[in-house]
């Protein structure tokens, strides 16, 4: 009497939320090279370097080229108020000269 075996499949349910909360908390690269040659003489190459990660993980892999970066500056506003300050007083100080100019003439 010959021994039946059923096939047992084991099928993990995986949401995105669950892929995309792994890829940022490992990381993924994605890394390419593309080149283009006519007669054995390299015309272009461009390399292409992805990483998707976390902050966090970022850091940790020494990638931190925000934190000096002056866009994600917290004070940004502040340095633009003081640029618009700075050109009010510039624009004032020409408009007396030109006037003075004028006059004097």
């Amino acid at each position: 009497m010959p021994i039946q075996r059923t096939a047992q499949h084991s099928i993990e349910s995986t949401n995105i939320a669950d892929l995309l909360e792994r890829v940022l908390d490992k990381g993924i690269v994605i890394a390419g090279d593309i080149k283009i040659s006519l007669v054995d003489i390299e015309l272009l190459s461009i390399q292409l370097r992805l990483v998707i990660c976390s902050v966090d993980k970022a850091k940790e892999m020494g990638m931190d080229w925000w934190v000096n970066n002056p866009v994600f500056m917290p004070n940004k506003g502040t340095q633009n108020d003081e640029i618009a300050d700075t050109l009010t007083k510039i624009n004032s100080r020409l408009e007396h000269l030109e006037k003075a100019t004028i006059s004097g003439s």
